[in-house]
């Protein structure tokens, strides 16, 4: 299957970045290569440099990109894009994006296991390396499984749900996604198949998020690219759940923060500066248009910090 993914929020994103002819910039989840073309498209003398864990994004994207002299790729997940970086000689970038979250691709692909729509190895590993869905759902402890659907799911149901996989299990292994979400769908009451669609929706989600350490990734990224960026540099987050979003948020609420003196203080005794600011208060979602083109858009959200030019 070719590697296709639809940017969400493209246009937003590409204009938000400002980007410069001679500027340095990251796509730290290069994907199918749609962002990273744009931004190519916009450089002269500039460089960019585009990162994905996925060997098939890797592929893709390399012959899509192999036309623009500006371009580098490297294999790797965003956390570590200092590293990265620094071993294409890049110390410091205009500008950042990282667009968190499954492809188009890789839900469209059966064999990687991320869907439950087909029928297929429960996989769900973005790098093809480590323990699988497969292991987690095998192996991990009732009470542990039953946490992380609750945590990664937020789903109220994660108890019943992880006693179901167990006790199913016990007649053997849970090996495909299929498998997994009849599990899940017999698990749970009626009221709620009814009601919020289907069921296996915020497992899936669950496990893909603890197999690939979505969220420990995420803050490890969140802080490398804000070492890595200069002053007035910014960097552009897509999220598409509320764990990530709630996650960039904060993080970049607590960047933009100030005095954190208490009120009482008659002066200000900290010192502490906002290191930068928001371009968008409280973020961008998909316009009605873009949902109506891609219904996968409507959960997206774009938020955008600038670096303090006097940092």
């Amino acid at each position: 299957m070719e590697f296709h993914h639809k940017p969400v929020l493209f246009e937003e994103t590409i204009e938000v970045l400002a980007i410069k002819p001679d500027g340095v910039y990251i796509d730290g989840t290069m994907g199918g290569g749609g962002h990273s073309e744009a931004i190519l498209q916009r450089l002269e003398t500039g460089v960019l440099l585009s990162i994905d864990q996925d060997p098939d994004a890797i592929e893709a994207a390399s012959k899509r990109l192999s036309g623009y002299s500006s371009s580098r790729i490297v294999r790797g997940n965003f956390s570590r894009m200092k590293e990265l970086a620094a071993e294409q000689g890049i110390c410091e970038a205009d500008g950042i994006l990282l667009d968190i979250g499954v492809s188009s691709y890789q839900l469209d692909t059966p064999e990687r296991g991320f869907s439950y729509h087909y029928d297929a190895p429960l996989d769900m590993r973005m790098s093809k390396e480590g323990p699988s869905a497969k292991d987690l759902v095998n192996g991990l402890p009732q009470k542990e499984l039953s946490q992380i659907i609750f945590r990664y799911g937020e789903d109220k149901n994660a108890f019943k749900i992880a006693k179901g996989i167990c006790e199913a299990r016990e007649k053997g292994p849970v090996e495909t996604t299929w498998q997994l979400a009849e599990i899940v769908k017999a698990s749970v009451p009626a009221a709620v198949r009814r009601e919020q669609g289907h069921p296996a929706r915020k497992t899936f989600q669950a496990l893909r998020i603890a197999v690939n350490g979505e969220l420990d990734k995420l803050q490890e990224g969140l802080e490398a690219g804000f070492q890595l960026l200069k002053p007035g540099g910014r960097f552009a987050v897509i999220t598409f759940h509320s764990l990530e979003d709630r996650l960039v948020k904060q993080q970049m609420a607590e960047w933009c923060q100030g005095c954190i003196c208490p009120k009482d203080f008659p002066v200000c005794v900290c010192g502490r500066k906002p290191q930068g600011k928001l371009i968008y208060k409280k973020g961008i979602a998909p316009s009605e248009q873009e949902l109506q083109e891609n219904p996968r858009s409507r959960s997206a959200r774009l938020r955008v910090f600038e670096k303090s030019q006097e940092i």
